[in-house]
């Protein structure tokens, strides 16, 4: 295979990604797919009080439209606390890195700018759960994490569409430690996106990608394998949660421009993936609204169909390594053909994938009194506390045509992060179905997420 002759490690302009990842070739019929008509919801911490003309020079220079479709302001900024919250400089350069380039992507899209009173994990969890209830919400792009931990897979809940609204997807940066996993991108409900070293040809076109050095992904300590992951459950991940799913550039020397507070300023890292990965989510979601479908599920439509796609979706990344650590601390990982540990199943050919996501027909489960099969809660135990909390339900199957992956729709399970402990349940309703919602509070851990972005900033001007 012949390769286009390389251009030196240069920045990256939002012409030169769509292009390289095919997202400026992506049509529904006469309509560019650019976002229109979807709300993309960006929860980060603090406040950015600058983002607004920040994001006006950052479109100035680009070219880039100055309002979403129907001239809607680009950017809203919503406070799950009631009131804006303090200022943080790092935080301030991530929201601005998110907001610019998830428009840069989908320039039609709206975004919704969701800013937790602080970094804590229960204020994070907070945002995300209030981030994907607003209205017109598609997809959630979350560009930080924290080290994985015991409970996790409980709140697993808080990543899947609140009652009655519309389908939602979850996408997360895999983090910027390298080769060591993170949450909640391993979550089985969310899009994980590691980093790649993307160098463009001496014509602009995407000409050659190698996993990032400093990439998050690994194995998950506590997170079963999912479904959509059972073929390399057994040959890679001993049967648990494999990270990333999917991957993009975020190596800084490769890296992008933002516009902060003003003033240039390089950056890179999986924080570039993950709104970039979203925006392309809300293109699919535009293709399939217009195609009369719904917009996609993340845990139960998008990841399966992400692993069920073609090999010739993605850029299938094969070399590179991904390191971190020393001694008993060392983690390391490197690309390979097919799915792996750094990338993923590759960086996306977007308009294969958003072709292949809209479609896309699925069947779901949801509500009980069906005649199928019966799922059941196993025993829980929480710190100092063991429970049992066994029920049995039989789901109804609402099949579609050529389903790509149907899963049982469990029951609700929300953890809330508290100092006393109790247990509650309730049933709702869907359709004349019922299912049951467990309401579990534990201990807080006093836990705060970090934004893979620190650190990665590489040049000014």
């Amino acid at each position: 295979m012949l390769l286009a002759a390389l251009a030196p490690a240069q920045v990256i302009t939002p012409a030169q990604m769509s292009r390289a990842y095919g997202v400026d070739q992506i049509k529904f019929g006469s309509i560019k797919g650019d976002g229109a008509g979807q709300t993309i919801a960006i929860v980060d911490a603090f406040d950015a009080p600058t983002i607004v003309s920040d994001l006006a020079a950052f479109n100035a220079k680009y070219g880039l439209p100055t309002t979403a479709s129907g001239g809607a302001p680009i950017v809203t900024k919503v406070f799950p606390g009631g009131s804006t919250p303090g200022t943080d400089t790092t935080w301030a350069r991530e929201i601005t890195l998110d907001v610019e380039w998830a428009h840069a992507i989908a320039p039609g899209a709206k975004i919704l700018l969701v800013e937790a009173d602080d970094p804590s994990f229960g204020s994070m969890l907070s945002a995300v759960y209030y981030a994907a209830g607003l209205p017109d919400v598609s997809v959630v792009s979350m560009s930080w994490g924290l080290a994985e931990f015991d409970l996790e897979p409980f709140f697993d809940a808080y990543f899947v569409a609140p009652d009655g609204h519309a389908p939602v997807s979850y996408v997360a940066s895999a983090g910027d430690v390298g080769a060591v996993t993170q949450y909640p991108a391993v979550s089985s409900n969310v899009v994980a996106v590691g980093g790649t070293t993307l160098q463009l040809s001496t014509t602009g076109a995407y000409g050659i990608e190698k996993a990032w050095a400093s990439s998050g992904g690994g194995v998950s300590a506590y997170v079963s394998a999912p479904s959509y992951q059972s073929a390399i459950a057994t040959s890679i991940s001993s049967g648990f949660r494999s990270s990333p799913d999917v991957a993009w550039d975020a190596n800084p020397s490769t890296g992008v421009k933002i516009i902060y507070g003003g003033a240039e300023i390089q950056v890179g890292g999986t924080s570039l993936g993950a709104p970039c990965f979203a925006a392309v989510v809300a293109i699919a979601d535009q293709g399939r609204v217009l195609a009369g479908k719904t917009t996609l599920d993340g845990g139960s439509q998008l990841l399966p169909a992400l692993y069920s796609l073609p090999a010739y979706n993605f850029h299938d990344i094969v070399s590179g390594t991904a390191s971190s650590g020393s001694g008993a601390t060392f983690h390391s990982a490197s690309a390979a053909p097919g799915y792996d540990l750094v990338t993923g199943r590759g960086s996306p050919y977007a308009n294969l994938v958003v072709a292949s996501l809209v479609n896309a027909n699925f069947s779901t489960v949801d509500g009980v009194n069906g005649p199928t099969t019966t799922v059941t809660f196993a025993t829980v135990t929480f710190p100092n506390v063991a429970m049992q909390t066994s029920i049995s339900l039989t789901p109804s199957w609402n099949s579609g045509n050529n389903p790509v992956s149907p899963e049982i729709r469990q029951p609700v399970l929300q953890v809330y992060v508290g100092s006393n402990f109790n247990q509650d349940y309730e049933t709702v309703s869907y359709g004349g179905n019922d299912r049951t919602r467990f309401r579990f509070r534990i201990p807080s851990r006093q836990m705060t997420v970090s934004s893979p972005a620190l650190g990665l900033e590489t040049a000014a001007s």
